[in-house]
C-alpha cells in the first residue's frame, strides 16, 4: 500500500504532520475566538499609542483611558472596532498556521522534528504572508475606525462603510497604509512566536515526537512566546500603527515616521501601550495555541487524511 507524505499513518518515532487543510481550519477558529475575549485591551494599546504627547495627551494612562471610554460611551465602546478586526483575524490565523504547516512540513528532519531555528525560518515566512495578504489592510482599516470613533465627529457609521470611504477617497492603497513596517512587524512577532514555541515543545517532548502536550502547557508556552515576542518588536508596533492612523499623512516613510517619533517624543516613545500590550498578546498568543492544538485533535479524529 503506497502512502502520501501526509498519511495517517506514521512510524513510531517519527513524528506526525499536520495536513495544512487542518491548519488552516483550526487557524481560522482559533483567530476568531480570541479577538473576542482579548480586544478591549486591543483598543486601549491603540489609543494610547495614538494620542501623541503634542496635542496634549488625552489619557493619562491605562485606567484613565478605560475610564473614559466607558464613561463617554459604555462598557460596549471599549468594543468598538472589533467587527474591522474580527473579519480579519479569522483569515489572519488561518493562514498564518497554513503557512507554518506548509513550510515546516518541508523542513522537518527524517523523524519529523521541526528544529528551533527552522521553526524561526517558518513563523518567518507565515507572518511575512500573513502581513501581505491580511493584516496590512486589516489593521489599516481598524487604527483609522478606531482614530475615527475617537475623534469628536466621527465620519465612519460602520466597518464596511469606513472601508468603503477609505477606498474612495484614497483608493486601494488606502488600505494598505505601512506595508514595510506590517512586514516588519509581523515577520518578527511570527519569527520570535514560533521559535519560542518550537524550542520549548522539543524541550518538553524529548526523544519522543509525538508526546501529547496538555493545554495547560500549551498555554504556558504560547503566554512566554508572546511575552517575548512583544518585547522584542513593540517599536515596530508603534510605528506601524502611526503609518496607518488618519494622520498617516505626516509621514514621508517608514523610517520617517521612526526619526520623527524619536525627535519629538523620545526614545520612550517607542515603547507606549507595551503593558496592554503585553496582556493582550500573551493571552492571545496562549488561547490561540491551545485552542488551535484542540481543534487539529478533533479534526484528526473525524478528518482522515492520506
Amino acid at each position: 500500500m503506497t502512502r502520501g507524505p501526509l498519511s495517517a499513518a506514521v512510524p513510531a518515532g517519527k513524528a506526525k504532520l499536520t495536513h495544512p487543510g487542518k491548519a488552516i481550519l483550526a487557524g481560522g477558529i482559533a483567530g476568531g475566538i480570541e479577538i473576542c475575549i482579548t480586544f478591549p485591551t486591543e483598543y486601549v494599546k491603540t489609543q494610547l499609542q495614538l494620542d501623541e504627547k503634542a496635542n496634549p495627551p488625552r489619557y493619562r494612562g491605562i485606567m484613565d483611558c478605560v475610564s473614559q471610554t466607558v464613561r463617554h460611551h459604555g462598557g460596549k465602546g471599549l468594543y468598538r472596532g472589533l467587527s474591522s478586526l474580527l473579519y480579519g483575524s479569522i483569515p489572519k490565523s488561518a493562514v498564518r498556521f497554513g503557512v507554518f504547516e506548509i513550510l515546516s512540513n518541508r523542513m522537518k528532519d527524517e523523524s519529523g522534528k521541526l528544529d528551533s531555528t527552522r521553526g524561526l525560518v517558518c513563523g518567518l515566512g507565515a507572518g511575512v504572508m500573513e502581513a501581505v495578504l491580511i493584516v496590512c489592510p486589516m489593521e489599516t482599516v481598524k487604527v483609522k475606525f478606531i482614530h475615527d470613533q475617537s475623534s469628536p465627529n466621527p465620519k465612519y457609521r460602520g466597518f464596511f462603510h469606513g472601508v468603503q470611504e477609505i477606498v474612495r477617497t484614497q483608493g486601494i492603497r488606502g488600505t494598505y497604509q505601512g506595508l514595510t513596517a506590517t512586514v516588519l512587524k509581523q515577520g518578527s512577532n511570527q519569527a520570535i512566536r514560533f521559535y519560542v514555541m518550537t524550542s520549548l515543545r522539543n524541550w518538553y517532548k524529548g526523544d519522543n515526537p509525538n508526546k501529547s502536550i496538555n493545554p495547560i502547557v500549551t498555554g504556558a508556552f504560547g503566554a512566554i512566546a508572546g511575552a517575548a515576542s512583544v518585547f522584542g518588536n513593540t517599536p515596530l508596533d508603534v510605528i506601524k500603527t502611526r503609518m496607518q492612523g488618519l494622520e498617516a499623512h505626516k509621514y514621508k516613510s517608514t523610517m520617517d515616521c521612526a526619526v520623527k517619533i524619536m525627535k519629538h517624543e523620545g526614545p520612550a516613545a517607542f515603547y507606549k501601550g507595551t503593558v496592554p500590550r503585553l496582556g493582550r498578546v500573551c493571552l492571545d498568543v496562549a488561547i490561540v495555541f491551545i485552542i488551535y492544538e484542540e481543534v487539529v485533535k478533533v479534526l484528526n479524529k473525524v478528518w482522515k487524511t492520506q
